[in-house]
């Protein structure tokens, strides 16, 4: 038997064949299928469109793009791809590469970002808690709508999670929130909704 080691992409590749490809984003030169499911974007989707109408009730220059990757300054090829992100309009034109591609390098230029978790669940609550606090993201959410997250992130028993980040100094804070449990985003201290409201039909 023998093991072939993947192939590993640089940065400038990854864009130019994947790129556009949704299901995929970087990490250490590593191609990482995120395997989205109906499911998964029906729930990325619902939480998306709260925190969306949410941000034009407050009539913030805040913006959420259909497609978006995270290039992190301090790693060469790796391009996270999150399920969706809310970006500040006036920090946009200090962003190296947004007038040519759908590219973010600037954590100053992201207010919030949002993962629902699929099996490679351990991208979400280890590597990208360190990458969006190293960039200085104020608050990233996890959505574990189907419990696949370890125990020592989710607890036991294994329940359906949203877990809220919220940087304090250079660390995130977290909080988890099971169903019925109505959130608290300090980002969007008015916006009400829990993880009911956001989960797939049974």
């Amino acid at each position: 038997m023998t093991y072939t080691t993947p192939k590993t992409l640089t940065f400038p590749e990854f864009i130019q064949d994947y790129g556009d490809n949704p299901n995929y984003e970087l990490i250490d030169g590593e191609l990482r299928n995120m395997e989205p499911t109906g499911l998964h974007e029906l729930v990325a989707g619902k939480v998306t469109a709260r925190i969306n109408a949410e941000i034009l009730r407050l009539g913030y220059d805040w913006t959420i793009p259909r497609t978006c990757l995270i290039k992190p300054p301090a790693t060469e090829a790796t391009a996270l791809r999150p399920d969706a992100i809310v970006l500040e309009d006036n920090k946009l034109s200090s962003e190296p590469l947004w007038s040519r591609e759908p590219v973010i390098t600037l954590g100053s230029s992201i207010k919030l970002v949002i993962e629902v978790v699929s099996t490679n669940w351990q991208d979400d609550y280890a590597r990208k808690v360190e990458e969006y606090a190293l960039l200085g993201i104020p608050e990233y959410w996890i959505v574990d709508y189907r419990s696949l997250g370890g125990i020592e992130f989710i607890g036991r028993p294994k329940q359906p999670t949203i877990t809220i980040c919220q940087l304090v100094d250079r660390d995130y804070q977290r909080k988890l929130y099971r169903l019925n449990e109505v959130i608290i985003s300090p980002l969007l201290p008015e916006l009400v909704f829990a993880l009911n409201d956001v989960m797939p039909p049974v």
